[in-house]
C-alpha cells in the first residue's frame, strides 16, 4: 500500500508546498525552504518523510542534497487514483449506452 504512505505524507500542508515546489524541477533544501514559515532543518525533516513515502529522491552535489520528484512513487499514487477515474468513466459509459438504447427504441 505504497499510496497510503504518499497520502499520509502529503496530508501535511508544508510537505505539500515543498512537493509542489519540486514540480518546477530539482531544488536544494535552501531553495525549497526560502519563503516557507519553517526552518531549513524542518524542511529537511519534511523531505525525509517525502523520501520515505517515495515521492522524492535526492542526489548529492558536493556538500548539498538536491531533491526532485520520484516518478516511480508518484506513478504508484497516480495508478491508485486512476482506478477511481476509470470507475467513474465506466459508470458514465454505461449510463450513456443505457440512455442511447432507450432513444434508439423509440
Amino acid at each position: 500500500m505504497a499510496y497510503g504512505n504518499a497520502l499520509t505524507a502529503l496530508a501535511d500542508p508544508t510537505r505539500r508546498r515543498i512537493f509542489e515546489r519540486l514540480r518546477k524541477g530539482p531544488r536544494p533544501v535552501g531553495k525549497l525552504a526560502a519563503g516557507l514559515p519553517v526552518s531549513r532543518p524542518a524542511v529537511s525533516q519534511h523531505l525525509k518523510v517525502l523520501k520515505e513515502a517515495r515521492l522524492v529522491h535526492d542526489e548529492r552535489e558536493g556538500a548539498r542534497h538536491v531533491y526532485s520528484i520520484d516518478p516511480k512513487g508518484l506513478g504508484q499514487l497516480r495508478a491508485w487514483l486512476d482506478q477511481f477515474w476509470d470507475s467513474a468513466l465506466d459508470a458514465f459509459r454505461a449510463e450513456v449506452e443505457k440512455t442511447a438504447g432507450k432513444e434508439n427504441s423509440k
